[in-house]
């Protein structure tokens, strides 16, 4: 999976974006994201007043996952509702780690400008 291009100096670019940039960040049709939308429960934009979708960073990111599974392992929706429980709790690990890491790293770092 590729990184999205919504980050700068590791911090998310906007607060919300509409989905045609959505559509945009993944190269496909407003209509894939509103049918993603339907069919899997997890992905729920906020919608403003006039009902216009607005989508967060995480939405962006279970999009990237959706995106990864149909588009470019060939799951079915349904097998892609089956791995994505399985894919999140394997993300939040490894988000873990690389927390972990940088914690180490940092203290790695002040030791040896306390050198």
């Amino acid at each position: 999976m590729k990184r999205l291009s919504i980050f700068e100096d590791g911090g998310p670019l906007k607060r919300y974006y509409t989905i045609g940039e959505v559509a945009e960040l993944f190269d496909v049709s407003k209509s894939l994201i509103r049918f993603w939308e339907g069919e899997f429960e997890s992905l729920k934009p906020h919608k403003n007043s006039k009902g216009d979708r607005r989508f967060t960073v995480q939405n962006l990111e279970q999009i990237q996952l959706i995106h990864y599974l149909l588009k470019e392992k060939g799951f079915t929706i349904e097998g892609a509702r089956q791995e994505i429980p399985r894919l999140q709790i394997f993300v939040e690990e490894k988000k873990e780690q690389i927390e972990r890491l940088q914690h180490v790293k940092e203290g790695l770092e002040k030791l040896k400008r306390q050198i």
